[in-house]
This record gives structure tokens, sequence and C-alpha cells, in this order.
């Protein structure tokens, strides 16, 4: 399994890092998780392009997870590709069919399919997939992919969510801001590093960075680290990351 993050970024922009998206591909396997502002071209520069992308898996519905769906349905159409297949909790029919009476013109322009899950166990793009609710201020799913690899989406950090990514290989989890920074909604470094502590991950992905966590990752890594005993990094846009 191979998974590429094309945008580690937040709803504000820092110039390198774009929104949310990760794509995993495994053989002939592809879906892509989140489609935030920049995905698009992220696609484009990571090799795949969106003409690989047939299936997309929204973690939920906030604009910097969402904002590219509609530049890559219009991509698709213009490219010649024929379908899209957009998953995602509930509320996504919703969102889509909003879009889509927005812009008209884009109407059965596609083989348009839409489906919303719920917490639990389904299949997408051929992977097994188990999906965990997270805490954000919109419904918000986490995925796991063959119990390989975990997204969290966008979370608070607590020890529902750290056991549902225990024993993978690779866990992706939002960690926007430094500990000085008052939040909710999402972790700071050392309530990821304390949720975390104990749990058997082989790796861990910071990412869902806000542009007030610049200059500061290896103060954050530490502070993760302090509780976790696994490796602690960054995602970068564009990295590609082997899960074994």
């Amino acid at each position: 399994m191979q998974i590429t993050f094309l945008g580690t970024g937040s709803a504000m922009p820092t110039g390198d890092r774009y929104q949310a998206g990760i794509l995993v591909q495994e053989d002939d396997r592809t879906v892509l998780v989140d489609c935030g502002s920049g995905v698009l071209h992220r696609l484009q520069q990571s090799g795949v392009g969106y003409e690989a992308v047939s299936t997309v898996l929204l973690t939920h519905h906030h604009l910097d997870h969402v904002a590219d769906l509609m530049p890559l349905m219009k991509a698709r159409w213009l490219a010649g590709e024929e379908h899209l297949e957009i998953v995602g909790p509930q509320g996504t029919k919703g969102l889509v069919d909003g879009l889509l009476s927005v812009h008209e013109y884009m109407q059965d322009r596609l083989d348009l399919r839409v489906r919303e899950v719920v917490a639990g166990e389904f299949s997408v793009a051929g992977f097994d997939v188990e999906a965990y609710e997270t805490r954000h201020s919109l419904p918000c799913l986490a995925y796991r992919f063959d119990d390989r690899f975990t997204f969290s989406g966008d979370s608070e950090a607590f020890a529902g969510l750290a056991n549902f990514a225990d024993g993978c290989a690779i866990l992706a989890h939002d960690c926007s801001f430094p500990d000085d920074v008052d939040v909710s909604n999402h972790p700071t470094p050392s309530e990821l590093g304390e949720a975390l502590a104990g749990t058997e991950i082989g790796r861990l992905y910071l990412t869902h960075l806000y542009p007030h966590t610049q200059g500061r990752q290896e103060e954050m890594r530490r502070s993760v680290a302090e509780h976790f005993d696994g490796d602690v990094r960054f995602a970068e846009d564009l990295q590609r990351v082997s899960v074994t």
C-alpha cells in the first residue's frame, strides 16, 4: 500500500501546504480521501492525475476538505472520464446536490454515484475500510484501511480514536496547533501524545497544520514524543509513504 500526502495544510493557507487530501493506492486500487483546495493540482504534480481518481472518500464537509470536489468533477468530464463515486458521512448527498444546484451546467455530465456511510465496516474502491466517529464541530469519520493505515480526519485527540488506530503501521492524525494555542475540535501535540500513549502504532504523521505550526515542528514533535513511544514525523505535501 502506498500513501501520498497531497495536502497537509488547513483552512488558512501557508503557500507550501495545500488543503486536506490523501491518496491511498495498492495494485489497481485508488481512493482519494478528502479533496480540499489545491488537491487537484497536487494530483497532477504527483504524477497520478485526476483521471486515475474515480472514487473520493470524504471525512466531513468543511470547505478545506471538499473545495476541489467540483473542480475534480469538471476536470474528469472535460478529460472524457465518464464516472465518479463520492462516499462520505451522512449529508454527503445533500452536499453534492447543493454544489450541482449552483453549477447547473455540470448536471448529468458524469455518471455520479453518491454513497453515505456510518461508523462501521464497508468497502470502497476495493479497500476494506472501517469508519469511526471523531470529535469535531461537524460530523466527521476517521478511516482505517485494510488494518494498516488510519487517517483521523479532523478531531480532538481521545482514547477511543487512539484505540481505533492501535496496531496500524501508519497513522496520519490532525495536529493543527502548538501546545500554547487554546483550541477545540483539533488536538495540540501534548493532547495527541497523551491519547496515543501505550498504543502500538508504527509511525505517526502529523497533518492538518495551521500557519501557527511554522518554525515549531521540532518542539511539537518532542511534545508528542514525551508520551508516545512511536516514530513521530510531520507529513509534507507530495510525500509518499509505503505501508508494509
